[in-house]
């Protein structure tokens, strides 16, 4: 269950951090409005926030959390920019999950 908790807690994590660097990007590469940074800094700070809730050493939080922000970053390449995945990239995406796995199998012992 802690596993799952912290897999959600991760995939908004990660989100946050996709888009507190996207809207940047609109801005400076595609043209958007200045007015995006804004969001984006919100964005940002919901991101480290974030981290600070999950609930074992800094440093295997951010380890496991790698594994996570892969899986989520091919979505939103799947999802907001269209394109196609291929068999490699799920397969990435899976092996990534299963790392944070293991790392936070190992969370309710080493806190």
């Amino acid at each position: 269950m802690l596993i799952a908790k912290t897999a959600l807690l991760f995939f908004g994590t990660a989100l946050a951090e996709i888009v507190g660097c996207f809207l940047p990007y609109l801005w400076l590469r595609k043209g958007a409005s200045v007015w995006l940074l804004l969001p984006a800094g919100l964005s940002l700070a919901t991101f480290v926030w974030l981290l600070t809730l999950h609930p074992a050493a800094s440093g295997r939080v951010y380890a496991a959390y790698g594994g996570v922000y892969v899986a989520t970053a091919l979505l939103w390449l799947r999802w907001v920019d269209g394109v196609k995945l291929t068999p490699l990239d799920w397969a990435g995406a899976g092996i990534s999950m299963v790392g944070m796995a293991i790392i936070a199998s190992n969370w309710k012992t080493a806190v």
